[in-house]
């Protein structure tokens, strides 16, 4: 059965963040589903892109993925962290052991102001570390630590969405396929194993 990971949108996400961890789990066969944490399902994005989502978060409490992942956005991660159902959704998931995986600002503004870091390693962009009472700040682009993978921003989108696609499938074949196919030098699952 193949992996399925959630995709967590809320108004001003950062879209190329949340499309290119999409076509990356989509390659390695990863079933995603898109999540709207809105009234609708209709979410802009950081850029006034109209996305439309899969599935509403109300319609999700049930529901278990193997990876429950958080693009970033100024306005997108300050809209999920003030969404107690999203807290309470990627705590669930926490709790039982899946992958969460934030970027750019997801780590610091989601997980750390709602106390959900629990003293592990993190990064995320800029300086907003500096306001995160718990976790350990590393600013290496991709951080694991557990069952906690964070990317520091948008630039290392590819290689933060190739790591997670790898941790969810271990399938190196394909990942490793799919990295020299679109042309990516920059991962391949041998460095995944030998550095993290």
């Amino acid at each position: 059965m193949s992996k399925q990971a959630a995709i967590l949108l809320a108004p001003g996400f950062e879209e190329a963040e949340a499309f290119i961890i999409i076509d990356i789990l989509n390659r390695l066969h990863v079933k995603v589903t898109t999540v709207a944490c809105h009234t609708s399902r209709e979410v802009a994005s950081y850029h006034a892109v109209p996305v439309i989502a899969d599935a509403l978060l109300t319609d999700l409490a049930d529901r278990k993925f193997d990876a429950v992942v958080i693009p970033g956005g100024p306005e997108g991660t300050v809209n999920l962290a003030a969404n107690p159902q999203v807290i309470e959704f990627i705590r669930r998931h926490d709790d039982a052991g899946k992958w969460i995986a934030p970027i750019c600002s997801a780590a610091a503004r989601v997980l750390g102001e709602n106390h959900l870091l629990k003293g592990r390693n993190y990064t995320c962009s800029g300086d907003l570390y500096k306001a995160v009472t718990e976790g350990n700040y590393s600013g290496d682009d991709i951080v694991e630590d557990g069952n906690l993978i964070s990317g520091k921003g948008l630039g290392v989108s590819f290689e933060f969405a190739f790591q997670l696609a790898w941790r969810l499938t271990q399938d190196t074949t394909t990942a490793d396929f799919q990295a020299e196919h679109i042309y990516f030098d920059h991962w391949r699952s041998y460095e995944g194993i030998n550095a993290r």
